[in-house]
């Protein structure tokens, strides 16, 4: 292997040297995951280093988040956003530094916390950029923002920054940039045309009946009758139309856990996920379910008591073209275009969009774009390992983001990142004079 330096270590000297305490962050932010809207401790770590470089820092914003600032002369604002919490996972690793964590879950039971979908590295990558950039503003001019948002996961937290009036408190973006890992090989970036992510609807159905006996059922007007009849159904949910959603019943529950064999439920509760492109396919899929479910409601002869609640929601993810254009071009020039790939649409989804001018409901500013892309996060090993003759029946067969057993490589996936973010951001910003 070639000895000689990269031209990304040529041009932006001091990158290499971010690696050893970006990775001892990365790792203490592994160890210690925290759930949505639980962030306290990962989002005071975030803001110490933050403050360490010399940003305006504001703590506490529509919880847990965390805000910095740093003005460098006329220039366009540029937002680097990452986020804070983990998800309610018992990570399987085995890794040496894998979490232990537990807390309290919604219901008041405990909980196992990990980092299963590769938050930590995105924090510290925001955090190592940002520490690069505040120390060499020769480099640039303009606004550097980075983010910490809290509960991404549950896709309230972008909403609540905002609502706390997150761009009055600091000087409203030009743009925003993020990055997100996947389980394609560690080394590599993707980015795509257009839609990179799904919006979504997340729709809690409840069915509430008459219980009773089982011997005489026919006596009881059975919920979990309806809510069974209403999976059966999801298939015709926007049925026909271009760019259908996906739908997915996720969760059944009828009555309190515990119920024997013999008694017919009083209730039964399901979770129903839509998913897609079009946000008015996601409308009108959300409409065609409690359409539905009422329907089902009235042919297991229950009770007008049906009740459809949307628990969640978010907007498609659509990269804006210049910018993406602007970024995957300094990706090019700093890792060589075998390793910048490209990404189709992808069904995951969050709430990234509501930071830009897709949010403008919320904060205002309808001209904000965003660029996101993705981060490959697979080592060399563990891809090769992986079986399949391609690289899509790799991934096929990796663990994917939400496993107990995700586990980005620390020292590529990081090194990837910061530079991505690093020169990401220097394509946006205002050049600086050398």
């Amino acid at each position: 292997m070639s000895t000689k330096p990269s031209r990304t270590t040529q041009e932006l000297p001091g990158l290499a040297e971010l690696l050893a305490p970006t990775a001892e962050f990365y790792l203490d932010l592994h160890r210690h995951p925290e759930l949505s809207g639980a962030e306290a401790r990962t989002a005071a770590r975030f803001a110490q280093r933050l403050d360490a470089d010399g940003f305006r820092v504001l703590r506490g914003i529509g919880g847990h988040g965390v805000a910095a600032e740093l003005r460098n002369g006329e220039g366009p604002a540029v937002l680097l956003r990452a986020e804070l919490d983990a998800l309610p996972v018992a990570e399987a690793t085995g890794a040496p530094y894998a979490s232990t964590a537990t807390a309290t879950g919604p219901d008041g039971r405990p909980v196992p916390v990990m980092h299963a979908c590769g938050h930590d590295a995105h924090l510290a990558c925001v955090a190592a950029a940002g520490r690069w950039l505040a120390a060499r503003r020769d480099r640039w001019r303009g606004t550097l923002l980075l983010l910490g948002q809290p509960a991404e996961e549950t896709l309230g937290g972008a909403r609540a920054m905002l609502e706390d009036g997150l761009y009055d408190r600091v000087t409203p973006p030009d743009e925003v940039l993020a990055q997100h890992t996947a389980p394609f090989p560690a080394g590599m970036v993707a980015h795509a045309e257009g839609p990179v992510l799904a919006g979504s609807r997340t729709l809690a159905v409840a069915f509430e009946g008459d219980g009773g006996h089982a011997a005489t059922a026919h006596l009881a007007a059975d919920p979990l009758r309806a809510a069974a009849g209403l999976v059966t159904r999801l298939p015709e949910v926007a049925a026909g139309e271009s760019g259908r959603p996906t739908v997915t019943a996720t969760a059944l529950r009828s009555g309190d856990a515990g119920h024997p064999g013999n008694v017919v439920p009083d209730r039964a509760d399901l979770l129903v996920s839509l998913r897609g492109f079009a946000e008015p396919a996601l409308d009108r899929a959300a409409a065609d379910v409690s359409r539905l479910a009422h329907a089902e409601a009235a042919t297991a002869a229950l009770p007008p008591r049906v009740t459809v609640t949307t628990v969640s929601r978010s907007g498609v993810t659509v990269t804006d073209p210049e910018v993406t254009d602007g970024v995957r071009t300094a990706h090019r020039t700093a890792f060589g275009a075998a390793r910048v790939t490209a990404w189709p649409p992808a069904l995951a989804t969050e709430d990234f969009p509501l930071l830009t001018g897709a949010g403008a409901d919320l904060h205002g500013h309808g001209g904000i774009r965003g660029c996101y892309w993705m981060l490959g996060a697979t080592g060399p090993a563990q891809w090769a390992a992986a079986p399949g003759p391609d690289p899509a029946a790799k991934l096929r067969a990796l663990p994917a983001n939400h496993s107990p057993r995700y586990l980005p490589s620390v020292r590529l996936t990081l090194q990837t990142g910061i530079t991505a973010m690093v020169t990401g951001a220097l394509a946006r910003l205002g050049a600086g004079g050398r």
